[in-house]
């Protein structure tokens, strides 16, 4: 899955010193942070949580089709709904990218439940699909 993140994964219970003081992630931060593992991880990759994760990197050598693009969808749908409980997905766009018949870019739309603030997180992954369905992209 080729993915770029410009800022580190950090968990939300573990502070980092800045100018001699601890500090947090925010919420928002710690939600990113938070998606993107679940996003990573694949079921049966924790020991004590076997069902944990989206597992995206399962579907890297499936076909790039209509049905492969719901099931994403759907993993990670589920995923967010069940492990990462400080948010309320609103939708899950899962598109091929114009030009790039191996290419899916994943848009995921949430709001955080203590603040109702809208958020988004993108992600894309490149795949040995040989082509891909006709799909439009936003």
């Amino acid at each position: 899955m080729a993915t770029t993140y410009q800022d580190p994964i950090s968990w939300p219970f573990l502070p980092y010193p800045q100018n001699g003081q601890l500090t947090y992630d925010s919420l928002e931060q710690s939600v990113r942070d938070s998606i993107r593992i679940i996003l990573t991880t694949r079921p049966g990759e924790q020991l004590m949580q076997p069902l944990f994760g989206a597992g995206l990197q399962n579907f890297l050598d499936e076909g790039n089709t209509v049905a492969l693009r719901r099931q994403i969808q759907t993993a990670i749908v589920n995923s967010l709904q069940t492990y990462e409980t400080r948010i309320a997905v609103d939708t899950v766009d899962v598109e091929t990218v114009p030009g790039a018949p191996s290419q899916i870019h994943i848009q995921i739309y949430y709001r955080l439940l203590r603040t109702n603030a809208p958020q988004q997180v993108g992600v894309s992954m490149k795949g040995g699909w040989p082509s891909a369905s006709n799909t439009t992209s936003s």
